[in-house]
């Protein structure tokens, strides 16, 4: 058993490694950010079973106090903590650096100065290589911050670099493709398209020309797992995804083939990203993640696709369709 540290842990992805970890028997310790209203994200819709064995801690990832104490002991620890949405880089590019960088910077310290620490696996993005240059994309594919967020994320990824080869840190960089899933945002374009289509007779998208590797959530979160597993990891960063891609078109075609919807598509100019900030193509090779620990895709994307249509019916009132006006 480790004792495990999981900051972001109230998000899409961290809760599902979280519940992974405490199912594993790991001493788990959750990383949330502090609000009035004390939620605690995702982590409120694990059963009870499991929650009652993971130790809540509040605080905000840029304090550095508040992530000392939250690392204090810690063998292993997965860092989640970001904010993640590219049209919200557009508008607050201040809180999303303050956040992606600093908070990161705040978890290496915490890490480096910690004396049980043996593996920090940091949390990349594929937004970080732009528009491919080549397809599939492998680790050497030079990184183009297209966007501020993927600007946050490459100079967070390069800090953890850093303090791999500047003090020896025990670092991995795992790099998911597009993660989907049961319990993601209804920013996302799976739920947002879901959820448009089965509460209305309209899906609002933007351009639908773009082509994504969508990973279902559960194989994101073994890829977070064998990042720890394998001593050949420290110091190296892995693409997580299937290989295979998407267009956003065909994504929308293949959920309302499922739904059985004839909702109609429009397009709106508010929802298409600037022409030199949006990227095209995002479609993975992992075979580095293979060959170094063993991982690969276990779900079909349409069984995923299923299950996250499942969970979004089986939970409207956290998805509030209302504000979609349908």
């Amino acid at each position: 058993m480790s004792r495990v540290l999981v900051t972001g842990a109230g998000g899409f992805i961290g809760s599902h490694l979280t519940q992974r970890l405490v199912e594993s028997g790991h001493d788990v310790r959750a990383f949330v950010r502090y609000n009035s209203l004390n939620h605690w994200g995702w982590l409120e819709t694990l059963p009870s079973t499991i929650l009652a064995r993971i130790e809540i801690c509040r605080g905000d990832i840029r304090d550095s106090e508040a992530v000392r104490k939250a690392v204090l002991d810690r063998d292993l620890v997965y860092h989640l903590a970001a904010l993640i949405s590219i049209p919200y880089s557009y508008v607050n590019p201040t809180d999303i650096v303050q956040t992606n960088v600093l908070g990161t910077l705040n978890v290496l310290n915490a890490c480096a100065e910690s004396k049980a620490l043996q593996r920090l696996v940091h949390t990349s993005t594929s937004e970080v290589y732009g528009t491919a240059r080549f397809t599939p994309i492998t680790e050497e594919h030079p990184l183009q911050a297209q966007s501020p967020y993927s600007a946050s994320k490459i100079a967070a990824d390069k800090l953890a670099e850093s303090y791999h080869r500047s003090f020896g840190l025990p670092v991995t960089v795992i790099r998911p493709f597009n993660t989907f899933g049961p319990r993601q945002s209804g920013r996302a374009i799976i739920p947002s398209i879901i959820i448009q289509a089965i509460w209305g007779k309209t899906i609002k998208v933007g351009n639908i020309e773009p082509v994504r590797d969508f990973c279902y959530v559960e194989d994101t979160v073994s890829g977070f797992l064998a990042m720890t597993e394998s001593k050949e990891a420290v110091g190296r960063v892995f693409n997580i995804g299937t290989g295979v891609g998407l267009s956003i078109n065909n994504l929308i075609q293949t959920i309302l083939r499922l739904l059985e919807s004839r909702a109609e598509v429009v397009a709106e100019q508010s929802r298409i990203r600037p022409e030199r900030s949006e990227v095209m193509e995002l479609v993975c090779d992992a075979n580095q993640a293979k060959s170094v620990t063993g991982w690969s895709p276990m779900h079909s994307f349409e069984k995923g696709l299923q299950e996250t249509i499942h969970w979004i019916k089986s939970n409207k009132e956290r998805y509030k369709p209302e504000i979609y006006n349908l």
